[in-house]
């Protein structure tokens, strides 16, 4: 996963840099890889994304895809079925929206290579992350998902397929061998496999560019990327997530890939899930940054290099990570993100026409509360994730920590050995009782409307990441109370 550093605050970068006609594609990525929202809710979203300013979606479906036959173990149990797939794509279609499909075909392959019938197909045989170059089974096995992905979307311009972190290639047994021969290295390895794809891509599908993430070409020389061939294959997507992009050095790096022979580049940003792995609110103001200084970048290199740019909104680091923040969650950053790359910087107008389309009174930048919570899809998510995300664990450990009365008379050692001074008993039973039926509450409102966005397993994995961890130890005090009232009396 593509991690960024966490954000000072937004205070001093609202000027307005020069807008760049050229960033005429504005992706919103949506990575289903982790919380896919049901598909009624996506089609509920789509029109509020279009008039956000989104031109299309990079669908990175990973196993939420309705995979069929031999590559049916690929799909979660929660995969859309292929006719929630058609009716979405042809609601994106209605309104305007191109999709870019996303299909990993060298690493972040977890979902694939995890299982045991296609274990045999990682380059390194302990992980699961990278495929193996050597074998054609392999090769195989990205053709087959790709094929099944083009079958259910028609008139595609573009195609996503991945290469992104190829951690530990050129670390399996055949490639260590294949590196012994005269002239060979892990960067050509790396083309090798690539230039495969694409060369599938472009005789399969010849209406159909390639898209790939550029981290694995950065560090590879003009001359290495020119003679591979791939520059003429494929665009190449460069990301950066973090609040203080260095703009020289993006200007130098898409001077190098011109140089190489690639036509187009694109950019990639975030608008969530990238400031901390198990992150639950979206710092608006990091974000924004971002924006801002790809805007700059924009500005600064010629006008027609630049396709467009994917707005990324990861929702794992990788396939066995922790949920980061949840879409509705998001849907205030990812606004104030679009509407910036639509008017070429942030303002007051900004900030109005983004309250405006969430139907938000007070949209707060620079700290995670806003006073109001808007009108769009799933904001009551927000206000109930932000309310559990603040004070949860916070009004159980001032309770369970610093109360003198539980820390000196209802201790681990009392609660074991079921002792309760009587008089002490009433110094903190109704605080903590009327603290878990506060937060049960809550907790029934959040899980009730996270039910009409997500599935069961969604919900599921929230609740014990976010929840239970505090809220089990709230039940466990009141419960350990009630038994030792009962031993006394």
């Amino acid at each position: 996963m593509r991690s960024a550093r966490r954000a000072r605050t937004a205070g001093a970068e609202r000027e307005r840099p020069e807008a760049s006609s050229a960033m005429r594609q504005h992706l919103v990525h949506l990575d289903l890889k982790g919380a896919p929202p049901r598909a009624a809710y996506l089609a509920e979203v789509l029109p509020l994304l279009r008039a956000m300013g989104a031109t299309g979606l990079l669908l990175e479906y990973e196993d939420a895809f309705p995979y069929p036959g031999p590559l049916e173990a690929l799909r979660a149990p929660h995969a859309y079925s292929r006719a929630e797939l058609r009716e979405l794509l042809g609601r994106a279609a209605a309104l305007g929206l191109e999709v870019v499909p996303l299909v990993q075909s060298f690493g972040h392959m977890e979902f694939a290579l995890k299982h045991e019938e296609f274990a045999h197909l990682r380059e390194v045989k302990m992980f699961p992350n990278a495929l193996n170059p050597h074998k054609e089974e392999a090769r195989a096995l990205v053709r087959a998902m790709i094929d099944r992905v083009m079958e259910l979307h028609r008139g595609l311009r573009w195609f996503h397929i991945g290469c992104d972190e190829v951690y530990y290639l050129g670390e399996g047994e055949e490639s260590k061998q294949w590196l012994q021969q005269q002239g060979n290295t892990p960067e050509k390895l790396c083309l090798f496999h690539i230039k495969a794809v694409a060369s599938y891509m472009a005789s399969s599908y010849p209406t159909v560019t390639p898209i790939m993430w550029d981290d694995m070409l950065r560090g590879i020389s003009e001359e290495t990327l020119a003679e591979s061939g791939v520059p003429q294959l494929v665009q190449p997507m460069i990301w950066d997530y973090a609040a203080d992009l260095d703009v020289e050095s993006k200007v130098l790096l898409i001077e190098k890939y011109r140089r190489c022979g690639f036509s187009k580049v694109w950019f990639a940003s975030a608008f969530k899930g990238a400031t901390g792995v198990n992150q639950s609110l979206t710092l608006i103001g990091h974000h924004l940054k971002n924006h801002l200084q790809w805007l700059k970048v924009a500005s600064s290199i010629p006008a027609d290099v630049l396709q467009g740019i994917a707005l990324t909104g990861w929702q794992r680091y990788d396939h066995f990570s922790v949920l980061c923040e949840l879409f509705p969650v998001a849907i205030p950053s990812l606004a104030v993100c679009l509407q910036a790359l639509e008017n070429g910087g942030y303002s007051e107008k900004v900030k109005e026409n983004v309250e405006k389309l969430l139907g938000m009174s007070n949209l707060e930048l620079d700290t995670f509360m806003s006073t109001s919570t808007g009108t769009f899809p799933g904001s009551n998510i927000l206000s109930l994730v932000t309310q559990v995300s603040f004070y949860l664990k916070s009004s159980v450990d001032e309770l369970l920590e610093r109360n003198r009365y539980v820390t000196g008379w209802f201790s681990p050692y009392h609660r074991k050995r079921k002792i309760i001074h009587p008089i002490i008993m009433h110094h903190f039973q109704p605080d903590a009782v009327s603290l878990l039926s506060k937060w049960n509450a809550v907790v029934q409102d959040l899980q009730a409307a996270m039910e009409q966005v997500f599935h069961e397993c969604t919900v599921e994995e929230w609740m014990e990441e976010n929840v239970h961890p505090s809220l089990q130890k709230l039940q466990q005090v009141v419960d350990d109370l009630d038994e030792a009232i009962k031993a006394q009396n």
